[in-house]
Formats: structure tokens, sequence, C-alpha cells
């Protein structure tokens, strides 16, 4: 059982950064991918970012990229998401979530369907 709890959501000017993490309980962390997911007031849930179990590898959905930083610590049972430039259309609930990788060291994954626990998520509000 994995529990994830998100924060450093807010309000930020467009143009702005902000930076959210992800604390996850349990130790075996460092044996999911995770992965960043956002929802917007009557959007479906929409893949951000993922980064493998090690860090080695990253995805980036093609409105973030260049934009969004994923990261994580296993040490710290904690991901990242380092979100720079931010448009009013990145506002959201950010949802964090991990996805068993069976031990597949580069496995990411864009799919919803794929990641076994998610947090409750974190408010971002962008104004223009």
């Amino acid at each position: 059982q994995v529990q994830l709890v998100e924060s450093g959501g807010g309000l930020v000017q467009a143009g702005g950064s902000l930076g959210l993490s992800c604390a996850a309980s349990g130790r075996t962390f460092s044996r999911y991918a995770m992965g960043w997911f956002r929802q917007a007031p009557g959007k479906e849930r929409e893949f951000v970012a993922a980064i493998s179990l090690s860090g080695g590898s990253t995805d980036y959905a093609d409105s973030v990229k260049d934009r969004f930083t994923i990261s994580r610590e296993n040490a710290k049972n904690t991901v990242y998401l380092q979100m720079n430039s931010l448009k009013p259309e990145d506002a959201a609930i950010y949802y964090c979530a991990a996805a068993a990788t069976r031990g597949r060291v580069s496995y990411t994954t864009r799919s919803l369907s794929d990641y076994d626990y998610w947090g409750q998520g974190t408010q971002v509000s962008v104004s223009s």
C-alpha cells in the first residue's frame, strides 16, 4: 500500500513558477514509477509527466514539455513537479500517482489505468 500526499499548489500569475511535491508513505517508493496528472473543471484527467523508478527516464505531455520538470528523491520518498512559465490553461487540480513497475527500470506510462495509487490532489490556479 502506498499513500500519496501532494503539496505546493496555489495561485500564481501567468509566466510565474510553482513547485509541487508528492510525499509517499511506505518503504517501497523506489519500486514505483511516478506520474503527475491534472484535471481542469469540466475536463478529463490528463497526463502531465512521468518518471521511472530510478529517475533515469522521464516523459512529458507536449503541452508542458520544456516548461515543467519532474524529478524524484527516493531517499525522501518524494516526487516533484517544477512548473515554469505557467499559463492560464495550466490551471487544474494536480494529482500524483504511483505505478508498479514489476522490475522494469526505465518504465514510465501515460495511461491512467496503469497507476495503482493516487493522491488527493492540489489546486493550481494561474491568473492572466
